[in-house]
């Protein structure tokens, strides 16, 4: 990060920071009409994952500003199509390199034609791969600002493209560098991430906007039904009531460090705990097998697959939220639970240092022992867990909001249009 970059904080890392400054009229193009943005991502729905969380919930917010909001993004298959302002290319399976992922084809020329046609103001890519090509390609030709969020610590995912992690990191860091080198500013979701990039000898001007939350979905149970809900959640998968849920939500994959909660479930060895990972991936069955081999097996649920807005259901039958993740840019799901009510148990990580206010919110623990000490400590002092519980629900409140989230990324994208003044006066001047 170079010394003068403007790194606004907002969410979860504000501090004393006064947002009000970062609220441009989302009119403000020079010809009275909205600002006009097009968000590009190689990721959306059906698949769930932290990415798409982002991005509907940045388009929501922005439109709620004002804004005229469009998304590109890659079809399930190869067909290209246009539904509610949403432009889907067509595209090929990619999963033999990772788990649902999906290669754009080089295709949809009407689509590149109508958005063109509509003239964004800002093109907002959120991956580097397929969608990012089209992002780049549309900023230049129309002369716009290119921001770009940098989601993904990719050398965590070593594993997947490379047998060396050494190797696999000089890659990343070239390759990440290549890329951003072409936007006009970079958004990341925690400090660590803009420390990251800045080793990488990533140089545009790096903005810490944490993702913020829709805190109307993710609550803790209210109602009488809510509760109802939660107790047959637990009793569809043979949870007593006087047994403790340590709950996970993740995609079941290598990275996501699971089999290491599963050993710490082992050393903690309570048998009145029951742990249920909500998700489905290709690690499944090797945490199958992991669970089996600890002799743990019968205190360990697996969920598989839960539609996205399910997953509040889920978070309100737990008791605690475990994780041992570190490659996590910000830890979504470690917000969405402390949003609903649970405190958090994690491997300490940068990433969640803004999240976890330790003894307050929950822990972050280093090795079995301390996470033994920690786990007995919130099951063992029922009081003390739900003084926790509300601390973590009121925290989220405070800080993780989905409002301020939208406004901080429009501020952006104004610093932006400013650094590109001339240019986007020349083109304002044309008729739409």
């Amino acid at each position: 990060m170079r010394s003068g970059d403007a790194v606004p904080r907002t969410g979860c890392e504000a501090r004393g920071v006064n947002v009000n400054r970062m609220r441009p009229d989302p009119s403000a193009t020079g010809s009275g009409r909205p600002l006009r943005v097009l968000l590009t991502t190689d990721w959306w729905e059906p698949v769930v994952n932290g990415v798409v969380a982002s991005v509907q919930t940045l388009r929501r917010e922005l439109l709620a500003l004002g804004c005229d909001v469009r998304v590109l993004t890659l079809s399930q298959g190869i067909r290209t199509r246009n539904e509610d302002g949403v432009y889907r290319l067509g595209s090929v399976s990619a999963s033999m390199v990772y788990d649902r992922a999906r290669i754009g084809m080089p295709s949809g020329r009407r689509a590149l034609r109508d958005i063109l046609r509509w003239s964004p103001d800002v093109v907002h890519s959120q991956a580097e791969f397929s969608t990012f090509v089209w992002a780049r390609r549309i900023a230049r030709t129309l002369a716009v600002p290119l921001v770009h969020t940098y989601h993904t610590i990719y050398e965590d995912y070593t594993h997947y493209y490379s047998p060396s992690r050494t190797m696999g990191r000089k890659v990343v860091e070239s390759f990440s560098r290549r890329v951003l080198s072409r936007t006009d500013a970079v958004i990341v979701p925690t400090t660590k991430v803009a420390r990251l990039l800045a080793g990488y000898g990533v140089h545009r001007p790096l903005h810490v906007i944490p993702t913020g939350l829709d805190l109307d979905r993710f609550r803790p149970a209210g109602s009488e039904e809510e509760h109802a809900d939660a107790r047959a959640l637990r009793a569809a998968l043979g949870i007593g009531p006087r047994q403790r849920v340590l709950l996970s939500v993740s995609r079941l994959a290598k990275e996501k460090n699971l089999d290491e909660v599963l050993e710490l479930i082992s050393v903690a060895d309570r048998a009145d705990t029951v742990l249920v990972l909500v998700g489905e991936g290709p690690y499944r069955a090797e945490l199958e097998a992991r669970a089996q081999a600890l002799g743990i097996a019968d205190r360990v649920r697996f969920t598989g697959v839960v539609a996205p807005a399910d997953i509040p259901r889920w978070y309100r039958m737990g008791d605690v939220f475990v994780g041992a993740s570190l490659s996590e840019t910000q830890g979504l799901t470690f917000i969405e639970a402390m949003a609903s009510g649970l405190p958090l148990l994690c491997r300490r990580d940068p990433s969640l240092a803004s999240v976890v206010v330790e003894g307050v919110t929950g822990w972050q623990f280093e090795g079995p022992a301390q996470f033994t000490a920690r786990l007995n400590a919130l099951l063992d002092d029922p009081r003390g867990r739900t003084q926790m519980a509300h601390a973590a629900l009121e925290h989220a409140r405070a800080t993780c909001g989905a409002q301020e989230f939208g406004r901080s990324v429009l501020g952006v994208y104004q610093q932006a249009r400013e650094r590109r003044a001339p240019l986007l006066l020349g083109r304002e001047a044309v008729p739409a």
